[in-house]
Formats: structure tokens, sequence, C-alpha cells
């Protein structure tokens, strides 16, 4: 009986240590999977600093250049034509936000552009109301189909990558084209 007893001991003394060292081995992968994730985490927030760090550094290159001050001039009357420079502006028959009046399927273009250009900063729907990253959007957009006149941006803007295509756009290009006028004057 004696050895019996003894046996269930040890059986058991065996049991329980496994069970301690089984449930710290899911402790600590656990404590491992979320120290992943954080890192994970912070890789794609040094991602996006850095893509903010170049879109700075590029903008910084841009505005300290001769036709700087004509980008400007032009950015400058296509946000007196959407919203008459209100940041705060929303069309919501659109969903149109801020002072470029971005709708959603502008932030899903300039993120897909993005994508396809590698980066893994995305910008959200709420960053259409913040005119630093507007602009940013604003100047990935036009880079990428190529717009590089006042009236290809404009008309690029209001009707799409084939909006100077469209005699539909000829109207916002007019209303442009009398803002940069009077910046011009």
């Amino acid at each position: 009986m004696k050895d019996s007893v003894q046996t269930f001991l040890v059986i058991a003394l065996v049991f329980l240590t496994s069970i301690y060292v089984i449930s710290t081995m899911v402790h600590y992968e656990k404590q491992i999977e979320s120290r992943d994730h954080q890192l994970q985490q912070d890789s794609l927030l040094i991602d996006s600093l850095k893509y903010q760090l170049d879109s700075l550094n590029m903008r910084y290159e841009i505005f300290d250049s001769e036709p700087a001050q004509e980008f400007i001039d032009i950015i400058n009357s296509i946000i007196a034509v959407e919203s008459s420079g209100n940041p705060d502006a929303y069309n919501a028959k659109e969903d149109a936000v801020g002072v470029l009046q971005i709708r959603q399927c502008m932030v899903d273009d300039v993120n897909r552009i993005l994508r396809r250009q590698g980066s893994e900063f995305r910008y959200t729907y709420n960053d259409r109301w913040n005119i630093n990253k507007s602009y940013e959007m604003f100047d990935i957009y036009c880079d990428y189909y190529g717009f590089t006149t006042a009236e290809h941006m404009a008309r690029g803007w209001n009707g799409g990558p084939r909006g100077i295509d469209k005699p539909s756009t000829i109207g916002y290009w007019n209303k442009v084209q009398n803002e940069l006028n009077e910046i011009n004057s």
C-alpha cells in the first residue's frame, strides 16, 4: 500500500509539474505573439513616418524651386473653388470633406496608388479633414496621373484621371482659371 501511495504521489507530482511547465510555456508563447504583433505595429508606424518624412522632403524640394509658386497658386485656386479655403467644409450630398472637398473614392484611389508604389502607408477617410494630408493626397494623385499643368490638375481633380477629356470639367477649369488670374494679377 505504501508503494502504491508513493507511486501515486510521484505520478501526481509529475502531472502537476507537467501542467505547470505547459502553462508556463503557453504564457511565454502568448507573450511572444504579443511582442511579435507589437513589432509589426511598430514597423508599420516606422514605415508611415518614413513616408511622411519623404513627403515632407519632397514638399520642401517642390516649394524650394521656381515652379513651386505656380504649384502653390494652382492648389490655392482649386481650394478657393472647392471650399473657399474652409478646412471644415463638408458637402453631405457627396460626402466631400475639407479644403479640397475629398471624397472617399479619392482616398481609396490614393491608397491604391500607394499600394502599387509599394508603400505601406495608407490614408484614412478622416485624413480628408487635415489640410497637410489633403495636400499630400492631391500631390500623389496628380503626380501618379501625370498632371503637370494647371488645367490638367484642375480638370483631373474634378473629373478623375480622364477629366481632361470630359466636357463637364470645362466649367470647373474656368472657375479655377479665374482664381488663378485673380491670384496672379
